[in-house]
């Protein structure tokens, strides 16, 4: 038997906008991530679990814009969405969908894309 689990974590951390159309000086944010996976027992919580915390581990009072994973990109909840997603893909788990929250009222969500064709 399958079941969806979904687990919340806060950081902090800080980041600039400094591309072209896009720019904003340093400033920080008490950010969330919520991510849900797909799994095929208990037995795998601990795994879903210590991977988001090792996700977590990597931005969690960070400048953004140093880590190599968000090198030439904007780090914004959209991009942090997606490359926990990516993150949880490759601890080798199923998530169907990640969201983070940069501001009370902003938030992104990555998802699976629909076997039917649908995209993230």
């Amino acid at each position: 038997m399958t079941f969806t689990l979904s687990l919340r974590r806060p950081f902090v951390a800080d980041h600039f906008h400094d591309l072209p159309g896009f720019q904003e000086d340093r400033h920080g944010h008490n950010w969330e991530v919520e991510a849900a996976v797909e799994l095929d027992g208990e037995a795998d919580e601990p795994a879903f679990a210590g991977s988001l915390d090792a996700w977590v581990a990597a931005v969690d009072y960070r400048l953004l814009n140093d880590l190599p994973t968000l090198a030439g990109r904007n780090p914004t909840a959209e991009v942090l969405a997606e490359q926990a997603f990516y993150f949880l893909q490759g601890a080798a788990l199923k998530p169907s969908w990640v969201k983070v929250r940069e501001k009370a009222n902003y938030w992104a969500l990555c998802r699976a894309p629909d076997p039917a064709g649908g995209g993230r």
